[in-house]
């Protein structure tokens, strides 16, 4: 039975740490971790400008993963939205059947937030 000795790099763990090495630089230069895995390997991505980045493989997707990335984001946010929303018109309806004072003074502050957040989502 072959001893694996954990210290010692593997010949590919060259293009592994130099990829990890690139994928720290882009972070600290405000990159970002994508929530999509690579579409080639399933590894961890960074992006930067639209430029994505696998730790894992180093492979850059096509124009076109990326945009379905951007998309995905879209109705990410949007149901997040619509989810604020029903929570607004629900807290609305409450506001509007309680009739004890402090109550609403809190409901009134949770309706603040919400049109606060829906307003910055929306923008």
């Amino acid at each position: 039975m072959e001893k694996y000795n954990f210290l010692t790099p593997k010949k590919s763990n060259t293009m592994s740490t130099d990829l990890t090495k690139k994928a720290v630089e882009m972070l600290l230069n405000g990159a970002t971790l994508v929530s999509q895995p690579c579409p080639y390997c399933k590894g961890v991505r960074v992006i930067k400008d639209g430029n994505a980045l696998c730790i894992n493989c180093g492979k850059q997707p096509e124009e076109k993963t990326e945009e379905i990335v951007q998309n995905d984001k879209q109705e990410d946010s949007s149901a997040a939205l619509k989810t604020l929303e029903k929570k607004l018109d629900k807290l609305t309806e409450e506001l509007a059947s309680e009739p004890n004072h402090e109550k609403q003074q809190s409901i009134l502050k949770s309706i603040n937030s919400l049109v606060e957040i829906i307003g910055k989502m929306k923008n």
